[in-house]
């Protein structure tokens, strides 16, 4: 297969993710100085500090709301170059962070207030809700971010099917609706000055509108300029089939090697579902591949796809990239399926490669014959290990073995994530300095 690929850019010491990161870290700081002044510059104007610490707290919730509609936008920038994973996982815990803000705010509000009237807790909430504009609103959106919290919990999450977790999340939305008109009803801060007005207006639309622009126009846009449809189904073993996708003007979707789209094949029993695949072929500009094991309904239902079929695609996503390159020589490890952007990682990479395949068995090293052909053709060194579980076939000394300059090179690890956990371990045994191992989990976000 032949790719359409720019000069390759030289290994830099300037890290894509570490910028990224630090850009958002002072957001986020800028963000809550600019709360804080505004804040002080309205005056504390309550009678007791259990009201001053609830409308901080109430602020700061809004602030941490605004960030993590930034953080599920899904932007091309962020995303190339954190990844879906860590954004999902800052993601979880901002929320978390939400539900602890706003439960803050209303506990201190709620109390200071009683401790001025004389009534208990649970009637002034009623005398709030009943008679202050936009507190009935602010409750049922603390109520929605509750019940969101408890099923975020990881206990919960594992008994919930995918499609449920994300329904419910949903209401969240709903939630940032009915705490941003409660704000604009009773926030003393938000009206205290047209600065202040403008400002939290400025950092709503912003937020609203990465949303917006993230999830659903540029995903809209893409799909109706490049209209994608199944060009064919090909078997690549028992439980493995490879989808090829084509459309119009393809050399001018940003996908790269490694990276995975959500796909929703537009047919009657499969259109509401989107499934996370890598490409397991490096993009060429004319066809999209991907290759998938049947270990659930949409994966096992992927044989059965018919070419002509219209494909709906979101992303590309993933920082499993070379663009987080920090050396010239790379090692590539790949397990079971996980060999999918693996294999298109060899495609596009340059410089010496050593790829390391970790399978039960051979018959279970899908696209094998594919990947000897362009080690073959790059001069890469491939290496199938096979075997049982235990002993590990993958500790520090047998990777030591198989590549002896390992702590040298860029690790590009994809698997199991047992496997994957096992290979970090040995890699951190064999001194390979962080910011040389590249690996993303399929994490869905909101």
């Amino acid at each position: 297969m032949t790719t359409v690929q720019s000069p390759p850019a030289p290994p830099t010491a300037i890290r894509p993710r570490v910028v990224a990161r630090a850009g958002l870290y002072a957001v986020l700081a800028a963000n809550a100085a600019a709360v804080t002044y505004f804040f002080a510059d309205a005056g504390f104007g309550a009678s007791n500090a259990l009201l001053v610490l609830g409308r901080l707290a109430g602020l700061y919730g809004a602030l941490l709301m605004a960030f993590q509609l930034l953080l599920v936008a899904r932007l091309p920038w962020l995303d190339r170059r954190i990844g879906m994973d860590r954004l999902t996982s800052w993601h979880r815990w901002t929320g978390f962070g939400i539900l602890w803000t706003l439960l803050a705010h209303a506990v201190f509000i709620v109390f200071g207030y009683a401790d001025s009237s004389g009534l208990d807790p649970v009637n002034q909430l009623v005398d709030l809700a009943e008679t202050v504009e936009g507190v009935l609103r602010a409750v049922a959106a603390l109520v929605i971010i509750i019940v969101v919290g408890a099923v975020s919990g990881r206990s919960a999450r594992r008994r919930l099917a995918y499609e449920t977790w994300h329904f419910i999340h949903l209401y969240t939305y709903l939630a940032v609706v009915l705490a941003f008109t409660h704000q604009v009803a009773v926030g003393t801060t938000f009206t205290a000055s047209s600065a202040a007005t403008a400002y939290w207006y400025t950092l709503w639309a912003v937020a609203l509108g990465a949303v917006f622009t993230g999830r659903l126009v540029l995903p809209l846009w893409r799909n109706l300029r490049h209209r994608l449809v199944v060009s064919a189904v090909v078997p690549e073993s028992d439980d493995v089939v490879s989808v090829y996708i084509t459309g119009r003007d393809l050399d001018r979707l940003p996908a790269r090697a490694g990276q995975f789209f959500l796909w929703r094949f537009l047919t009657k029993d499969r259109w509401w579902q989107a499934n996370p695949f890598s490409l397991s072929a490096a993009p060429d500009g004319r066809t999209l591949r991907l290759t998938a094991k049947a270990a659930g309904a949409g994966s096992a239902g992927l044989r059965h796809l018919r070419p002509g079929t219209r494909v709906f695609a979101e992303g590309p996503y993933g920082a499993f990239t070379a663009l987080h390159r920090t050396r010239a020589e790379s090692v590539l490890i790949a397990g079971g399926v996980g060999v999918t952007p693996i294999r298109a990682l060899l495609e596009e990479l340059h410089g010496h490669a050593v790829v390391v395949y970790r399978v039960a068995a051979e018959r279970d090293a899908v696209l094998y014959d594919e990947l000897r052909e362009l080690a073959l053709a790059k001069g890469a060194e491939l290496h199938l290990v096979t075997g049982p579980v235990h002993p590990d076939k993958l500790a520090p000394a047998e990777l030591a073995r198989l590549v002896p300059d390992i702590a040298e090179r860029d690790v590009f690890l994809c698997g199991p994530p047992p496997m994957m956990r096992a290979v970090l371990g040995s890699l951190r045994e064999l001194n390979v300095p962080g910011p040389q191992i590249h690996f993303e989990r399929f994490a869905l976000a909101g």
